[in-house]
């Protein structure tokens, strides 16, 4: 008996510990049941607020029924539309043209050029004579005197001619400063036309892809439909649709704000229509040599001939100070007439008497000479000959200038279309291959669909690259225009 006991419980023991196990896994199988149900569930609540965008996106008619063409490509087009015209578009030469009629502050500083012939025609005036009336009257009798007395100064030398001087140097400057106004505000206005050409370049490629991205996610939602593919995938092809729609939305606002600044430097009102014609080709045509341009800089370039300018202006004032200091004179003439009697009476020539009085005219005439002698205008002498030398100082620094901006724009030039080309041949079509081999790849299952939206985003970054690279050849060849004073800017 005692014995059986013992066997009995060992049996026991062992179905015990065999029960055990099997409970354990089943609470494990449960848990995991429920895990993957949560799961599902934490899935399925962060994926409502896509959900709800992507009925937003597929909401509206896919197809036109007239033209039979997607609705989204002709919102595209249409978008496109409004700022680019490829046949009645403004050109940059158009713009520049535009801009040199219509800028307020170049309109303003042609203004200041009448200005300075108006002064140069008043310098030109000779000094208007003077005129003297005079009278006496004594007090307590009939005497009473009248002078009349004219002064013409005569300007000797050479102050009228050193005025003049002064005054068509000084519009001379104005002059070149309003050249020097226009060159920069060409270039400014060329930059600004590549800058929003770059933008509608990149609103194009953003929509572009953006229609593409579209008909993908049509696609992946029609397999999730079929249960071909897991609804996650449908849910990250949805953001990456939405963050290329953030940054179509980006673009066009870049392509707006690009436009404004372009409409305010050429003088057009921010309501004003403007559409643009031109495109980034002809970028790599031959330029001038450095040293023909600098050349041509050294001797055409309107900063360098104010410079020039403002060292003549220094020298006539520096005439003009002198001949300040020299002796001067100026013609009198005048007439005096005098009234005098005595309390006595004579006899006239009938025999009467008649109180003593006479009346005597004369005429008064002089020259009036001013002796600088202690004043001899050396002090302003002095100080426009300071200013002769600061203006050469200047002259010759704008000169260093030049040159080292004219060496800088090739410099700009050479390295930009470098790295053009380089995207060109060895960048963008080998990154679109890459794109085309890793989505042929996810599409045959040995890659992720991760794996295709990190290269497709690799891939606008580089095609963006791209469009940067173009427009930074195109700001160059721009700055050499603008450093080597070249016809091509102002070209009409």
């Amino acid at each position: 008996m005692k014995m059986r006991f013992r066997v009995n419980k060992k049996e026991v023991s062992r179905k015990g510990a065999k029960a055990q196990r099997e409970r354990r896994k089943e609470i494990e199988r449960a848990s995991s049941r429920w895990s993957r149900f949560a799961m599902l569930a934490i899935v399925a609540i962060l994926s409502m607020p896509l959900a709800v965008i992507a009925q937003t996106i597929n909401s509206a008619p896919v197809t036109d029924v007239s033209t039979n063409q997607p609705q989204k490509q002709q919102n595209q087009q249409s978008t496109l539309a409004r700022y680019v015209d490829r046949s009645a578009g403004m050109t940059a030469d158009e713009a520049v043209t535009y801009a040199l009629e219509h800028n307020g502050e170049l309109l303003a500083a042609r203004k200041e050029i009448e200005a300075g012939r108006a002064l140069v025609r008043q310098a030109a005036l000779r000094a208007n004579p003077s005129l003297e009336i005079n009278g006496a009257k004594q007090a307590n009798g009939p005497d009473y005197t009248t002078m009349v007395t004219g002064m013409l100064p005569l300007e000797l030398g050479g102050r009228r001619t050193a005025r003049i001087t002064v005054a068509e140097r000084e519009l001379e400057l104005r002059e070149k400063m309003v050249a020097d106004r226009e060159r920069l505000l060409a270039a400014e206005v060329r930059a600004k036309f590549g800058a929003a050409l770059a933008e509608i370049l990149k609103l194009g490629f953003a929509e572009e892809l953006l229609t593409t991205s579209q008909r993908g996610y049509r696609l992946v939602q029609a397999r999730v439909d079929e249960g071909r593919t897991p609804p996650l995938e449908q849910n990250i092809v949805l953001v990456e649709v939405n963050r290329l729609r953030s940054i179509r939305e980006t673009d066009e606002g870049r392509v707006e704000v690009a436009l404004l600044d372009l409409r305010n430097v050429i003088g057009m009102t921010p309501e004003e229509p403007l559409r643009l014609r031109g495109d980034f080709d002809k970028l790599i045509e031959p330029v001038t040599s450095i040293s023909e341009a600098t050349e041509r800089a050294l001797r055409e370039r309107p900063d360098l001939e104010l410079a020039r300018a403002a060292e003549r202006l220094a020298a006539a004032k520096i005439a003009q100070a002198r001949a300040e200091g020299r002796p001067d004179a100026s013609l009198t003439a005048g007439y005096q007439r005098m009234n005098s009697s005595f309390p006595v009476s004579g006899v006239n020539d009938a025999g009467q008497l008649r109180p003593v009085q006479g009346v005597f005219d004369f005429v008064t005439f002089g020259v009036t000479l001013n002796l600088p002698v202690r004043n001899k205008n050396q002090g302003a002498i002095e100080a426009a000959a300071y200013d002769a030398e600061a203006a050469k100082q200047r002259r010759a620094f704008a000169e260093l200038t030049v040159r080292r901006e004219v060496a800088t724009a090739y410099a700009r030039y050479e390295h930009a279309a470098r790295a053009m080309e380089i995207y060109r041949v060895g960048v963008r079509e080998q990154a679109n291959t890459n794109l085309d081999v890793v989505r042929q790849t996810y599409e045959l299952g040995s890659k992720t669909l991760l794996d295709y939206i990190a290269e497709q985003r690799r891939y606008i970054e580089l095609e963006n690259g791209y469009i940067d690279a173009l427009l930074e050849t195109f700001l160059a060849r721009v700055d050499i225009a603008r450093a080597s004073a070249s016809p091509e800017l102002m070209r009409k």
